[in-house]
């Protein structure tokens, strides 16, 4: 296993990068600890494979240093690395059996026979591929072709690291489930780093101890699925994560705080030091549906609201309100009733954030996000 480090790495595929833009990777530095499950979660485009790409060496960065347990590997080639990659599309033999697919790479390394047989029918039987060892990998089904190919990876006793680039997108729903328990199963069991790529939030949050949300070429936050949740650390962390997304308010800065549509905010301390501190007016509050308070009576904290559409989902509703200007979104649980007549809504201060250029600020035990981070570092 191998700790995974990135020092200043930025990548372009323009010959001759002009401007921070030109960047498919902006200059980052980042750390994946030895042993770890982490996510690398972001939508199409954002530069997550360009990442993992460069990790296994199948691509070389225009900057910066990869580096494991250390030792700089920028120049080594992939098989030098000792990587295992699993991709969308399973990578096996059709004409091999299950037991020759899993053995491959031990007898690629010359490993003596009895070792093979021993560790193919270990990782086989983690897997549930003892039934089919015998059957060619032609005959297998999609979710049995892509655990070989998993399988192929773990078989090695030398591997670094496993990367999975979104390898349970061509996997029946049913069975995607039963795959990622099976993954974090197995990284309890061998303590591999692993890497995990999707663009899915919820397979991101069930695989990962820690997720690197990607937003157009950089990593935004880094932390526990609970830490994306509530404490998001960019506008995009907050909208991304969470069914629904984050509530998104332009605001403008006043004496006591923001306002929006005629409608002051009051604002903590620490937020308003942060106003205080910036010339930027993009400014933005962030709510998360879950923690937006409703009233059926006026209050002195609240504002009035129309509510133009209710989206029952079984086990919980989605309201959708209009606040002056704005549409937002709360969530209800399924036993609460929809309010009737007027609603007042309000924010509860503790889950209240504020975002100067996209970035949260105001947070008594947090600044403006470093480097390390992810922050809006130029490449």
């Amino acid at each position: 296993m191998a700790e995974i480090r990135l020092e200043s790495l930025a990548h372009s595929y323009s010959a001759d990068p002009q401007s921070v833009d030109d960047y498919a990777i902006r200059r980052m530095n980042h750390v994946w600890a030895d042993g770890g499950a982490y996510a690398l979660l972001g939508p199409s485009g954002c530069g997550k494979s360009t990442m993992l790409n460069i990790i296994s060496g199948l691509l070389r960065p225009s900057e910066g240093f990869v580096k494991f347990d250390g030792i700089d590997v920028k120049e080594l080639e992939p098989q030098e690395r000792n990587i295992a990659q699993v991709f969308q599309f399973p990578v096996i033999y059709d004409t091999m059996t299950v037991f020759d697919n899993l053995a491959f790479p031990l007898r690629n390394m010359k490993a003596p026979e009895a070792k093979i047989r021993s560790k193919v029918t270990e990782i086989a039987e983690i897997l549930e591929l003892t039934p089919v060892l015998k059957k060619k990998a032609q005959h297998l089904s999609a979710d049995e072709k892509q655990k070989v190919s998993m399988g192929r990876g773990l078989v090695r006793d030398d591997v670094s690291a496993i990367l999975f680039d979104e390898p349970l997108t061509v996997i029946d729903p049913h069975l995607k489930w039963k795959l990622r328990r099976k993954l974090k199963q197995i990284h309890e069991q061998f303590n591999i780093t692993m890497i995990y790529v999707t663009h899915d939030q919820l397979e991101a949050a069930t695989f990962a101890d820690k997720i690197a949300v990607m937003y157009d070429g950089a990593i935004v936050q880094f932390g526990t699925p609970r830490e994306l949740f509530e404490q998001p650390n960019h506008t995009f962390v907050g909208f991304f994560i969470g069914s629904p997304g984050m509530n998104l308010i332009e605001v403008s800065e006043v004496s006591d705080g923001v306002i929006f549509d005629g409608m002051r905010m009051a604002l903590s301390s620490s937020q308003l030091s942060a106003l205080e501190a910036t010339d930027s007016k993009n400014i933005k509050v962030g709510i998360r549906p879950e923690f937006v308070h409703l009233w059926d009576e006026q209050r002195d904290d609240a504002w009035p609201a129309l509510l133009t559409h209710v989206e029952d989902l079984g086990t919980y509703k989605i309201l959708t309100l209009k606040l002056g200007n704005q549409t937002i979104k709360t969530r209800l649980a399924e036993e609460v009733d929809v309010p009737e007549g007027d609603i007042w809504v309000s924010f509860p201060s503790q889950w209240l954030k504020l975002y100067i250029d996209e970035y949260l600020v105001g947070e008594e035990a947090d600044e403006l996000p470093s480097e390390e981070q992810g922050g809006p570092d130029a490449a």
